[in-house]
């Protein structure tokens, strides 16, 4: 699910929140090209581009004093740093690097310019609550796949807090430093990510079958990357035709690269025990209790999720399902 986390990371709430410090951002920087951009309605930032955090030192990621939101990317036009703030009503944003002026093209649609809130209709007391208190939720669309793909698969059957440090690992080991005045790193490219040998995926605790996983879409990334444009159900069968891709990863990384509001995430270790308790008390919930909890939210259903966790409405904790590891030890 967008945003699942690790408790004692504190990286984001449930549901795909970070914090953003209050501030309107300060002046352009040295070589930034900027657009102000209206919204047509409230945007919380914190919301909308939370998702694409992933963990607390993510290097590709970071929130900053002055209410700033920076992300890096690996645009078609090249890499580029991204810098959104509020400035009143409006959004500010500066970008840098090659790919500035995407970045800069497709900001209304990474702030949820294409989701449509008012299609959403409350069916359970909570989940109103919810969608009362969180006016500026939009989802965001990356129209980038690989980027959210790959640490999708890292995060394959381990804890968060294990995916995240392979992912920072990774990224400052194959990456490259990100344009701008911030001590970022923009994501390897396909063909990098193809190339990584044996020895360096176990260093950074990545398994054979998620490396590979990763090596196997790397090598088909142009063709993973038309998936952007995609309706919902044509995208998931072009990510699950590559193999170690099924239902969980290709809906967590739809959620982000194409925005869709029904992109429901199963096969989750905690969300259908979440969704089970928060609308009847039922922690043990499996995914097609689930499913057809949610059904009234057909369509919304990604949406209808994400207000849930954001409630914060969870069972009591157990003792821990999945243990700790790192590979790269052994």
């Amino acid at each position: 699910m967008a945003g699942r986390f690790d408790p004692l990371t504190r990286a984001a709430v449930r549901g795909g929140r970070t914090d953003v410090p209050p501030g309107r951002g300060s002046t352009a920087g040295s070589g930034a090209e900027e657009r102000r951009w209206t919204p047509d309605g409230p945007v919380d930032l914190g919301l909308v581009l939370g998702p694409l955090r992933r963990g607390p030192a993510d290097p590709t990621f970071r929130t900053t004093p002055d209410g700033s939101v920076w992300r890096t990317g690996r645009t078609p036009q090249g890499p580029a740093t991204l810098r959104v703030s509020r400035a009143g009503e409006q959004v500010h944003a500066e970008a840098w690097g090659p790919g500035a002026g995407w970045f800069l093209e497709q900001l209304p649609a990474l702030l949820g310019a294409g989701d449509d809130p008012a299609a959403f209709v409350p069916r359970h007391r909570l989940v109103h609550a919810s969608h009362r208190r969180r006016p500026g939720l939009r989802l965001t669309r990356t129209g980038l796949v690989l980027e959210s793909l790959i640490p999708t698969v890292l995060e394959q059957k381990v804890t968060a807090d294990e995916a995240y440090r392979s992912w920072r690992r990774l990224v400052r080991q194959y990456g490259e430093p990100a344009p701008g005045p911030q001590d970022l790193y923009v994501v390897p490219d396909a063909r990098t990510w193809a190339m990584i040998p044996s020895w360096d995926w176990h260093k950074a605790g990545v398994d054979a079958k998620r490396s590979a996983t990763i090596v196997r879409a790397a090598r088909v990334a142009d063709r993973l990357e038309e998936a952007a444009a995609m309706d919902l159900p044509e995208a998931v069968r072009r990510l699950e035709a590559v193999p170690g891709i099924g239902p969980w990863t290709s809906a967590e990384t739809l959620q982000r690269s194409n925005g869709h509001p029904d992109a429901i995430t199963t096969g989750d270790l905690h969300l259908p025990g979440i969704v089970g308790y928060a609308l009847v008390g039922d922690r043990d919930a499996d995914d097609a209790a689930m499913l057809e909890l949610l059904a009234p939210y057909a369509g919304q259903r990604h949406r209808a999720a994400r207000l849930i966790l954001l409630a914060g409405h969870t069972p009591p904790r157990r003792a821990p399902r999945m243990p700790r590891g790192d590979i790269g030890r052994f």
